[in-house]
């Protein structure tokens, strides 16, 4: 798990909401899918889509069937993802990572529900801003804070949006 190319992915889309881009992509790792669409299912992109170097057709971008991942296409896979507004904002309006490269955070259940309800924990503020997001990487998946609080697991904090 590189969090490297993920910082770099927190930027992009940071940026990307901040000049208005409709569509945008990121390259295709299995960890940015599966924060991609953890994003996706909580309320901040609109479509997350695998594709080559070209954009998929906006008229059909749900129904898009990429081209089969061959040894000779793997590097150029992309991930195409739609931004999503509300009001001419963006939903998504500051994502920064919570470990970084060189200091990961792993947190238990319990220190995961203390971020949750708003208290610092392990030295991690906690979530106190309305519709402020934390990604959890765990052994089910990539979760959102709430959700493992709720089912009382813990793992590695990924990163945080707004």
């Amino acid at each position: 798990m590189s969090l490297v190319n993920l910082a770099h992915v927190c930027s992009h889309l940071q940026n990307a909401s901040k000049a208005r881009l409709g569509l945008t992509s990121v390259p295709s790792t299995n960890l940015h899918l599966n924060l991609l669409l953890a994003m996706q299912q909580a309320g901040f992109l609109s479509s997350v889509t695998r594709g080559g170097l070209t954009p998929p057709p906006l008229e059909n971008l749900s129904g898009y069937v990429p081209e089969p991942v061959t040894q000779e296409n793997i590097s150029t896979r992309r991930l195409w993802l739609g931004m999503k507004y509300w009001n001419n904002e963006p939903v998504l309006k500051e994502m920064s990572l919570v470990s970084k490269p060189t200091k990961r955070i792993w947190m238990g259940s319990e220190g995961i529900s203390k971020v949750v309800r708003g208290s610092p924990a392990m030295g991690v503020s906690g979530l106190t801003r309305p519709g402020e997001c934390m990604f959890v990487s765990t052994d089910r998946g990539i979760l959102e804070a709430r959700e493992c609080a709720e089912r009382k697991v813990g793992g590695m904090l990924l990163c945080r949006v707004i």
